[in-house]
């Protein structure tokens, strides 16, 4: 068995060291382990590696760090300038440090120049020192929201985005060209530093990227209002602590507090189950405090600082988490109606929403005349609209947004931004409080104006090679057999987008999307809701988005909870 034989590989070559063979034999005779940790490579992704930090060809550790950044550095020999460089960020998570460190030593072996952070760092000032350094690439080390037991390592282009398909699928194909990963070279750490090709850095890009998100406010309220505006802040464990306090306080926003036992940095994450702010759960110490001190808002940040969630306190006191469609139209109605006012939106602006994100951007966009562009789900699509319109002159960019928490406004980086939406999201606080309202009587006057819609989604997770090729299977199952209607759910139209084509079962007609091929089948209802299913590009999970729209609440939620109920029923016996 091939897996066996790379098992005793790592055990028997010196290449490797003795804390490594030591927790490989903690797990002789147990096949099924072995197996889990060799079958494959970790698998180099559209975004980069993600997966549970350990040993072997399929875990996150240094080997496979060291065997990414080879890839990565001789893509940037063969399409980066005469003198290349990079620059590296971590989070707070396990061994993120030392991972870092690896990477900027092997890109020293291959004399690329490394700008690396002296302490953790949110993902998104890694996005805006790419550009402000003027460096040909970006990695930062995170597993963004994943439970505690991932790492990851995440690759940006010299504009600051992740990688568009094209450039991560030729990285691809230089990671997988190494077969030996005992022939990689690694630099002393000290003698790169020594020799000028790794460099610290720290406060300057800081200033510089605070300085970048201050000159994007919308509006600047009283004084006396922001005094007004109580705010408790988690940063879950991980990097937002300093760059979120710092933003809120430098644009006014003093009376924040903060959650103490969450406040400092943790790999372990110990006071939730895993740091995502989609999860009400995270937020229980948050409420406590929020309570305490009589505080309408809550906000949190995931470990890298590129999610945020949002608590806000309802009519009756209750606090509720916003969704992240819910936010993201709060944010974008705040941003075009103060533009609007002071005649200030571009003629050609544009906002970006991903084929997952609530259809109420739609409306929103279209009530202000701002061109919407949908892309596929993931934020480097959102990010990589500003290199191809504005940079190009076809737009000016004014905000995007996904379903899943991701938030950006301005060009400053390329990738969603916890940092900035949390300054803004202070801002539409101060700004509903200098109208009388709060922001749960904002998003109320939302739905008002434009229609009750309600979205949801479920996650299933399948572990291991077992619940990868299940997934796999339905996604073919489905494709294979195409439903006029799944339960009593009759289906209008259905978008392929690993075809590149939206079918109309009524008429057979079939046309190209155009958009880049994805995993992703997108279900259009008589009713004219939406459900669509695809399988997660950073977790073993099969996700099932849904999208609703109805004249009242009441309608909306019968809606979604019907559409729920008839899709599940057919999904769920294929992933037994």
């Amino acid at each position: 068995m091939d897996f066996i034989k790379k098992y005793n590989s790592w055990l028997e070559n010196p290449y490797y060291d003795e804390d490594t063979k030591k927790e490989l034999l903690e797990i002789h005779g147990n096949e099924k382990e072995i197996e889990d940790r060799f079958y494959r490579d970790l698998e180099f992704g559209t975004g980069g590696l993600r997966g549970i930090i350990g040993a072997g060809t399929n875990r996150m550790n240094k080997y496979t760090v060291r065997k990414a950044s080879q890839g990565l550095s001789n893509y940037i020999k063969k399409h980066g300038n005469t003198s290349p460089s990079i620059v590296i960020a971590f989070d707070s998570r396990h061994r993120s440090d030392e991972f870092a460190k690896e990477s900027a030593c092997v890109f020293a072996s291959n004399g690329i120049k490394s700008y690396i952070f002296e302490s953790l760092r949110p993902t998104p000032e890694l996005s805006f020192a790419v550009r402000h350094l003027n460096c040909d690439a970006g990695v930062v080390i995170t597993a963004s929201h994943n439970p505690k037991e991932y790492n990851g390592y995440k690759v940006y282009g010299k504009d600051g985005g992740q990688m568009p398909p094209d450039a991560s699928d030729a990285v691809l194909k230089e990671v997988n060209s190494i077969s030996d990963l005992t022939a990689i070279q690694v630099m002393d750490f000290e003698r790169a530093k020594a020799e000028g090709l790794i460099q610290i850095v720290g406060s300057e890009v800081d200033d510089a990227y605070i300085e970048a998100l201050k000159s994007l406010k919308i509006t600047e309220a009283d004084q006396k209002i922001k005094d007004k505006c109580g705010i408790v802040y988690t940063p879950l464990h991980g990097s937002g602590n300093i760059p979120v306090r710092r933003i809120l306080n430098e644009t006014g926003f003093h009376n924040v507090h903060v959650v103490p036992e969450q406040e400092v940095p943790d790999p372990d994450f110990p006071t939730v189950k895993y740091p995502n702010p989609e999860d009400r759960d995270v937020f229980e110490l948050a409420i406590s405090i929020a309570e305490e001190r009589d505080v309408e808002l809550i906000i949190g940040t995931d470990p890298d600082c590129d999610r945020v969630g949002v608590v806000i306190r309802n009519r009756h006191g209750e606090y509720v988490p916003l969704t992240g469609n819910q936010l993201g139209c709060l944010l974008l109605e705040y941003i075009l109606s103060n533009l609007n006012r002071k005649d200030a939106i571009p003629p050609n602006g544009f906002v970006v929403k991903t084929i997952v994100t609530t259809n109420l951007t739609d409306k929103i966009a279209d009530a202000y005349n701002v061109k919407l562009v949908e892309v596929l789900t993931g934020f480097k699509f959102i990010g990589e609209q500003i290199l191809i319109r504005e940079e190009l002159g076809n737009g000016k960019f004014i905000f995007g947004f996904e379903e899943s928490y991701g938030y950006l406004a301005g060009t400053y980086a390329r990738d969603k931004d916890a940092v900035v939406a949390s300054m803004l999201t202070a801002e539409m606080l101060a700004w509903y409080k200098s109208r009388g309202m709060t922001i749960y009587d904002g998003l109320a006057e939302l739905f008002e104006k434009y229609g009750y819609e309600k979205e949801e989604l479920d996650s299933f997770t399948l572990e291991g090679k077992e619940g990868i090729e299940k997934i796999k299977r339905a996604m073919e199952q489905l494709r294979e057999q195409v439903r006029p209607n799944f339960g009593s759910v009759e289906i209008k139209a259905v978008r392929d987008y690993k075809k590149g084509t939206r079918f109309e079962i009524g008429n057979k007609e079939e046309k190209p999307l155009g958009l880049p091929s994805a995993d992703v089948l997108y279900y259009e209802t008589m009713e004219g809701h939406w459900f669509c299913i695809r399988p997660s590009g950073t977790e073993p999970k099969l996700k099932i988005y849904y999208g609703v729209s109805g004249k009242t609440e009441r309608s909306s939620a019968e809606s979604l909870n019907n559409l729920k109920t008839q899709v599940l029923s057919t999904i769920k016996p294929m992933l037994q």
